[in-house]
């Protein structure tokens, strides 16, 4: 996997924010010529996410460790069976465990909660996509990992997509006014603009949006939302966003809509729950 260069700088960071002027316990205590085994071993069942990352930060750390990858993104692993084999010197393992071990576990969440709502939506025409809800400097693996889940990306940043929400519809004068601008500006790219009634919603299709997303509707008014944008324009992309769990991810999927935007696939997700033990 090509690893992007922000990528690599934010693993940097991580590491010296971690290891700082040097790792006092280790450098105290172990023999900085002692080589060692090390195993990760999955305390739960989990979908497998970031092994490449895991693995960009023991080179950072050490490019003489040797990685033997048991398990890929995308497998599943049950409860005490071993992800990686680690071999190499005990103390450059020792100063990137837990680095290594934080971005596994929250891409192994991510990946996790994203393959739990694709399954609840199982036999619908539904999409889960994600958000910009990400944490700060991980977006492209959080992105990644929830790909890795089976779910698809939503725009990556403010840069590559054009979405009128309330705040820019209010500060634009208007859906008409606010689509105007946009489409007078850039005529490559889809509008897609967020609705919470149906005045808005009336406006957004009048005004020619290319996707209309359905922010914190209940489920009857999407379905009549619904209906009534696919008997204006078939071709209007619908979006369903707002509050969205594995709770009431089924109920929306059935109005009919296209895509469903669940940030708590990165935003709010448990982190999956491995252990790095020396051998």
């Amino acid at each position: 996997m090509d690893i992007p260069i922000e990528v690599r700088e934010f693993i940097k960071r991580a590491l010296s924010e971690d290891i700082g002027y040097g790792d006092l316990t280790t450098n105290l205590i172990i023999d900085n010529t002692l080589k060692g085994e090390a195993v990760l071993i999955s305390k739960e069942r989990m979908v497998i996410a970031g092994v490449p990352f895991f693995c960009e930060v023991f080179n950072q750390v050490d490019p003489n460790i040797n990685v033997y990858i048991i398990k890929n993104d995308g497998e599943i692993s049950d409860n005490g069976e071993l992800i990686v084999k680690l071999f190499g010197n005990t103390a450059s393992i020792l100063r990137g465990e837990r680095v290594a071990l934080n971005i596994l576990q929250r891409l192994c969440g991510v990946a996790g909660m994203t393959r739990a709502l694709m399954e609840k939506i199982a036999g619908t025409d539904a999409l889960v996509v994600d958000t910009r809800k990400t944490t700060p400097g991980m977006r492209f693996m959080e992105k990644y990992a929830v790909r890795v889940g089976g779910g698809n990306n939503h725009r990556f940043g403010l840069f590559d997509g054009i979405l009128i929400k309330d705040n820019h519809i209010k500060a634009a004068g208007g859906i008409a006014n606010a689509v105007k601008k946009a489409r007078h500006g850039h005529h490559l790219l889809k509008i897609e603009v967020e609705v919470t009634n149906f005045n808005e919603l009336n406006e957004a299709i009048a005004a020619r949006a290319d996707v209309i997303m359905l922010d914190n509707m209940t489920i009857d008014n999407m379905k009549e939302a619904v209906d009534i944008i696919r008997a204006s324009d078939k071709g209007i992309l619908i979006e369903a966003s707002g509050n969205v769990g594995i709770e009431n991810i089924r109920d929306i999927a059935t109005t009919g809509v296209d895509l469903i935007s669940a940030g708590c696939i990165t935003h709010s997700v448990k982190a999956g729950d491995i252990s790095l033990k020396m051998v």
